[in-house]
Order: structure tokens, then sequence, then C-alpha cells
């Protein structure tokens, strides 16, 4: 064990990754491209991806000493079932929330013409969501650290530091909040967020369910767009639908059950 693999060094690393990533990736289009060029958000996206690729790769070669194995990319026919099923239960709280929310009267949809006028643009911006903030935000939190401190703590442990140290950055996120308390409850949706993909990292062994899942609460708020009545009580539906998802996913399958009442394993 380096120091870089212990927990408290391990956030930091995470931490400062999650900035260079946006800076190192975005710095290229942001030097060479006007903000009005067609291939500057585009390119800007794929750069993230690809800087906290790299982030990632060095991090773990040079400062962990850890094989990249550990982050969860597995490469198999299970990753893009997972991927898209991940992608539902990520969007499906976001559909409940809304659901909720319209019925405690907290939201209203927006103008049914705006939503197919841009339906156009949905793919897009799922497209956008995934490579700029989903796959490398779950590079880093759900893939590094959670593989790093997986190594010295125990699940619950691990579960409670990569969505809580995730959701506390997002005081940081530009959001529709406009006091301290929906601020401090933005936060709380993301590290309920944060909780969802991690259990989907728990619960299957690898990166592709979460990256799922943090894209489809993209996918949700592209799909039912909403104007929001009273944020802050939209915001705590919303975590509440993240956190009932996130102990669903967490719950053992029959195999793993039967396996645990005959005190045995689940076979792989």
């Amino acid at each position: 064990m380096t120091r870089a693999t212990h927990p408290l060094w391990a956030v930091l690393i995470t931490v400062a990754a999650m900035f260079a990533q946006v800076i190192v990736g975005t710095a290229p289009v942001t030097l060479l491209l006007t903000a009005d060029h067609p291939l500057y958000r585009p390119l800007g996206m794929i750069g993230i991806t690809l800087a906290s690729l790299g982030l990632v790769y060095l991090i773990r070669r040079f400062l962990g000493g850890q094989s990249w194995a550990g982050v969860g990319l597995e490469r198999s026919w299970r990753a893009v079932p997972q991927l898209l099923l991940g992608v539902v239960a990520g969007a499906a709280p976001v559909v409940a929330a809304v659901l909720l929310s319209l019925a405690f009267g907290v939201t209203s949809l927006a103008p049914s013409e705006a939503i197919f006028a841009n339906l156009g643009l949905v793919p897009y911006g799922i497209a956008f969501a995934l490579l700029s903030q989903a796959f490398p935000e779950e590079l880093l939190w759900r893939g590094h650290l959670f593989d790093t401190l997986s190594a010295r703590l125990s699940r619950t442990a691990v579960l409670i530091v990569v969505s809580v140290g995730f959701g506390a950055l997002h005081i940081l996120s530009n959001s529709s909040a406009d006091s301290p308390a929906e601020r401090l409850l933005y936060v709380l949706q993301a590290v309920a967020l944060g909780f969802a993909c991690a259990a989907a990292r728990a619960r299957t062994g690898t990166l592709w369910m979460a990256v799922g899942v943090h894209t489809g609460l993209h996918a949700g708020n592209l799909l039912l767009p909403t104007k929001s009545l009273n944020y802050g009580v939209q915001l705590v539906i919303l975590s509440c639908a993240l956190t009932v998802t996130g102990l669903l996913l967490l719950r053992p399958g029959r195999k793993e059950a039967s396996a645990r009442a005959e005190g045995g394993s689940p076979r792989a």
C-alpha cells in the first residue's frame, strides 16, 4: 500500500482529479475554438472523457501502483445490458419524483409543445451528459476511488465515502437553487445519486451500471422537463427516490440470498 491509497489521500486525489479532468479536457477546445463553434461542446465533452481516462490511469499506475482492472471497466457481453439497465434504474426515480411532485403541487410539466420541440435534441443531451459527466465522474468515484477504498474499508464505509464526497462537491454546481437551504438540498440529492451509483457498482462489481444510473438521471430530466414551484421539496422527493433505488440495488438476488441462507457463496 502506498500513501496515495490511504483513504484520506485517495479522496483528496479524487477531488483534485475531478477538477483537473474538466480543465485539462476542455483546454484545447477553449484555446482553439470559440464558444459558438459547432464542435465546441462535442469536442469538449470528448476531451473530458479522455482526460479522465488518462488521469485515472496515471494516478493508479504511478501514485497507487494499482492495476487498471480495479476500476471495473470490464469488457464483456454484460457491459451493454448493465449500462442499459442502469439507465432505466437512473431514470425511474426521476419519473417517480416528477409524478409525486406533480401530485403534491410542487412542480409542473413544461408545455407539451416545448417538450416535443426539443425531442430531437434529447439524444445529443444524453450523449453530452454521458461523456462530460456520467462516465468521467463515475470512473473517478465509483471506479477508482471505490476500488481504492475497498482495500481498507468495509463496504458500508466505502458506500458512504464515495456518496458523501461526490455529493459535497456539488455545493459548487450551477443549479436552480436560489437559497442556502436549497443549495444544501441540492447537495443531498447529489449524495443520493452517488449512493445509487455506488450501489450499482457494489451490485455488479463493474462500473457499467453505475454509469448507466448516472446517465439515466440526466435522461429522465431531459425527457420530463419541469417548472419548479417549490424546488426544495422537489429535491427532497428526488433524493428519497434515488435512495430507494440504491437500497433496492443493494438487495441480494435470489442466488445470493439462497447462498447466504445456506452459509455459502453464490456461484459466479
